[in-house]
Parts: C-alpha cells; sequence; structure tokens
C-alpha cells in the first residue's frame, strides 16, 4: 500500500496520521470528525478554542470546495498555492467548524495547499497542525517528533529530513474588497515573494 493510500485509510477510519508537508511533520485528521478532531489536539496538548488550518492536496479541489470564494482571493490562492503558506480567506459559510476552535464564528477559514509529492494523490481535505507539543518545537526529521506522539497516532509516515520552517501565515481576509494582505508568521516563503506573487511592491 502506498504512503497516499495508507493517509486515506487511516483518515476516513477517524486515526491520526503523522506525515510530511512540505515545511515540517504535521498531525492530520478528518476535519468533520469530533472524535478525531479531539484527539488530534489531546496528542499536542492544544488548547481546545485555538484554531487550526485545513489542508487540501491539490490546489483544484480546494477551490473547488469553497466556491464562495471571490475571483481577487480565488487569484490569490492560484498564485500562491500549492506551497509554503496558510492563506486566512473568508468563511461566511462557517465551514470546517471544528477547526474554528471553540471561539470561532464563522471568520477567516485557514488553508493550506503543501507540495507534498508522497501525498500528491490524495482527495480528502483534512485538519492538520505541526506535529509537535504546544508551543514546542518543529520537527524537521521524524524523530523529532515527540516520542508519545509517535506511539498514540494511528499511523506514521516517514519523508526523511524535511526543510525545518513552517508555513508564512498571509491574511486575505480583506484582499477581495480591497487588495490588502498582511503576514500574520514569517515563515517558509519570504515576503518579498509573497509580494510579488501577489503583484505587489514591498509589504502592505
Amino acid at each position: 500500500m502506498s504512503d497516499a493510500d495508507a493517509f486515506v485509510a487511516c483518515i476516513e477510519r477517524g486515526g491520526v496520521v503523522v506525515f510530511p508537508a512540505d515545511t515540517v511533520y504535521g498531525l492530520a485528521c478528518d476535519p468533520e470528525s469530533p472524535a478525531a478532531v479531539a484527539k488530534l489536539y489531546a496528542l499536542k496538548g492544544r488548547p481546545a478554542d485555538k484554531p487550526a488550518a485545513v489542508m487540501w492536496f491539490d490546489q483544484a479541489r480546494a477551490l473547488e470546495a469553497l466556491p464562495e470564494l471571490g475571483p481577487r482571493t480565488r487569484a490569490a490562492v492560484e498564485a500562491l498555492a500549492p506551497g509554503r503558506v496558510t492563506l486566512l480567506v473568508p468563511n461566511p459559510r462557517r465551514r470546517f467548524p471544528l477547526a474554528a476552535g471553540r471561539a470561532g464564528e464563522g471568520g477567516a477559514l485557514g488553508m493550506r495547499i503543501p507540495l507534498a509529492p508522497q501525498l500528491q494523490t490524495v482527495p480528502l481535505v483534512v485538519l492538520q497542525s505541526s506535529a509537535n507539543h504546544a508551543g514546542g518545537a518543529d520537527a524537521k526529521r521524524l524523530e523529532e517528533v515527540p516520542e508519545d506522539i509517535r506511539a498514540r497516532a494511528d499511523l506514521v509516515l516517514d519523508a526523511g529530513p524535511l526543510p525545518g520552517t513552517p508555513s508564512t501565515v498571509i491574511d486575505l481576509q480583506r484582499f477581495e474588497d480591497t487588495g490588502a494582505w498582511s503576514i500574520v508568521r514569517e515563515g517558509a516563503l519570504p515576503a518579498a515573494k509573497v509580494a510579488r506573487a501577489l503583484g505587489i511592491v514591498g509589504r502592505p
């Protein structure tokens, strides 16, 4: 069984996977399963009210799942993803409420579309977070994922060393109306490259 097939099988049965993204090792589960989301949060010791991102492994599937995104925002997604970014986009239909945390009132949806060759055929959307304890160091290698997380996860996939820098988080919530954007967290994709991709000179 390929890594992609094993990943799909585990997610579909409600499991939590340790997997290689294009930045650091992550945890993934079914975003519609309260039990799976609760297990992922428990593995990390993550506060229940802290949002998580959802991840697709194909740009077209991601955009198809979010038809309410306006043309300008969709163009921004197409310019930046797949890649080492997390995009905060408007979520007026309150999709994936389990990813919003207890404080979620619709608001933004964090979306990821990584360049992850082992998993590029995965047709699912997953809730994802980094494979570490809350506030802990990101894992560049599988052995850097805390031992208790690896032991309690339902599937562990190894792709060797990863780049090791988490994704750049970009807020696009006002992009549709005003073209405004901001970087919430500096990460793997430099701000200058974000600006170029969005057709903007310099940072906002």
